[in-house]
């Protein structure tokens, strides 16, 4: 075995590992629940937010809730204190990723955001439940705190695969309650090979049948 393949069957073990550690707890239904109201009989949207890696981590966790029936935006942390704060609305949920749960920009957003809607909920995916952010949110969801598999134990690798595996998480648990279907998900994906592979089953008419 090659010194790369021994490496990648070491970070395979390393992550597998970490993702069964992640803490199955009932912040998981409450995280649930605070979306499935807030978007789905408030009116309102999800607004998931982080910096850096964790950053787009969160973008990607929105555009998928986007894709699946659950409106959501990303904000970025810094431009929020440009204006784009803005996109805030009071029925809002917000989602914000930090590993340390002590990121600058990402405790000023929580201090923005509730001066603008006192009553905004936040659920926070850290590795730091106890920390600050994890203390100013209503639900904490942690992700165990696994180490990086990073030689330096510094760069983003383990904790942004937890980050995005308690996405899936919530995405797929909204997908089942709201009863998110083919149907309604080739509505969403005209192009690409997924529109392609959904409208694929007839369940949509051609659009010559609507002539």
């Amino acid at each position: 075995m090659t010194p790369v393949q021994q490496i990648m069957e070491q970070i395979l073990r390393q992550e597998s590992q970490a993702i069964l550690n992640i803490p199955v707890s009932d912040a998981y239904d409450r995280a649930v629940g605070l979306i499935h109201k807030h978007v789905h009989q408030l009116g309102g949207k999800l607004v998931t937010s982080g910096m850096g890696k964790a950053g787009q981590i969160a973008m990607n966790i929105a555009t998928t809730f986007s894709s699946t029936g659950t409106p959501a935006v990303n904000l970025h942390p810094s431009e929020a204190q440009h204006g784009d704060l803005g996109v805030l609305q009071s029925n809002d949920v917000m989602l914000l990723i930090s590993n340390s749960g002590k990121t600058n920009e990402i405790i000023e957003l929580v201090h923005l955001a509730h001066n603008l809607y006192p009553q905004l909920p936040l659920i926070v995916i850290t590795g730091n439940p106890d920390s600050e952010l994890g203390r100013l949110a209503n639900v904490t969801l942690s992700t165990g705190g696994a180490p990086e598999v990073c030689p330096l134990g510094l760069t983003p690798t383990t904790s942004t695969t937890m980050m995005t595996v308690i996405g899936d998480v919530l995405v797929v648990n909204l997908m089942t309650l709201i009863g998110f279907d083919r149907r309604q998900y080739a509505l969403r994906h005209h192009g690409g090979y997924l529109g392609t592979v959904s409208r694929g089953t007839g369940i949509l008419p051609n659009a010559d049948e609507h002539n």
